[in-house]
């Protein structure tokens, strides 16, 4: 990713959002994501980063369509040795199509690689495609539970686990 990828990723993103999201976070909430608000965080993350975090992106026929950043695994405030998977979004008319599995691959690959033994993350409990799609690719949870608060709303999320001795993700 580079810093001219930030306005089509955070496209991607709330985009992402208000289509994987919708009817399990509030939709007024959903409603009011700003792509200029999440572009500006973006720059000022990709711009101030130190090299923990690491954002990619998928493109096809040089237009981005989707996005991936992992980084050190938080426990908390204090970070593990695992990593985690922070996002992963695919524009929404390219879903299905195979840029979310190249994306996280590519994340376990480049995790892998750099002596991590494991990848985690967290993703929303009653998101069945997002559960089915990190089953697929040799992901499962490992009963930790968390309220995502949205709005005043709590929306639980769950935490999987997949081990990373295997490269790759079929």
């Amino acid at each position: 990713m580079t810093l001219d990828d930030c306005r089509r990723v955070a496209e991607i993103r709330i985009r992402g959002w208000q289509s994987a999201y919708k009817g399990l976070i509030p939709q007024p909430y959903l409603d009011a994501l700003s792509v200029d608000e999440d572009e500006t965080r973006r720059r000022a993350r990709f711009e101030q980063g130190d090299g923990d975090v690491v954002n990619l992106v998928a493109e096809l026929d040089g237009e981005v369509v989707g996005w991936a950043c992992h980084g050190p695994y938080r426990d908390g405030e204090v970070r593990a040795e695992d990593v985690e998977l922070y996002a992963i979004y695919v524009r929404p008319d390219r879903v299905g199509k195979g840029v979310g599995r190249a994306l996280l691959s590519e994340s376990a690959d480049r995790c892998a690689a750099a002596g991590h033994g494991r990848m985690l993350l967290w993703v929303l409990k009653e998101n069945t495609p997002a559960r089915r799609f990190y089953e697929r690719a040799g992901f499962g949870p490992d009963g930790a539970e968390e309220p995502f608060e949205v709005d005043g709303v709590a929306v639980p999320e769950v935490r999987y686990v997949r081990a990373l001795t295997g490269v790759g993700i079929d």
